[in-house]
């Protein structure tokens, strides 16, 4: 499928997955506190951090929940869906320079409306670089086509 070829609901099973990683640093943390506004210092601040609970900075944990946008709006799905929901739970802390790996699986597919509404529901789930769920949660996408 090209990167602009519009999602299809037949294209979809229950059991589908798809999955997308990358590392997380101190100017991705740096970066979401300037966009967000949120410079809560257990992020930004390093004398801070050393004081609290963990003895280092943490990253914000809605930038794991950023990667299951990733993982469903580009690697699972594409162009055609519109990404309706999503919960998220934080089960552990993320580091600087942890490695992140966002799943996505097709965990249920339904109609509403006379089938006019076709809906897809996902199970969503960040994992850290020893495999340790970070992040968990559930997704749902409205499929255009």
């Amino acid at each position: 499928m090209s990167n602009l070829e519009p999602v299809k609901w037949d294209d979809y099973k229950v059991g589908d997955s798809a999955k997308f990683t990358k590392k997380i640093t101190e100017e991705d943390v740096m970066k979401f506190a300037e966009v967000s506004g949120d410079y809560n210092p257990i992020h930004v601040n390093p004398e801070f951090a050393k004081t609290q609970m963990f003895g280092k900075q943490v990253a914000h944990g809605i930038i794991s929940a950023g990667l299951i946008s990733a993982v469903m709006g580009v690697e699972l799905f594409g162009p055609g869906i519109l990404y309706g929901e999503q919960t998220v739970r934080f089960v552990k802390p993320v580091f600087f320079d942890d490695i992140l790996t966002a799943v996505a699986t097709v965990r249920e597919k339904f109609t509403k409306k006379d089938g006019k509404l076709k809906f897809i529901k996902c199970d969503t789930k960040v994992y850290n670089q020893n495999d340790e769920l970070v992040t968990d949660g559930e997704g749902l996408v409205l499929v255009l086509q």
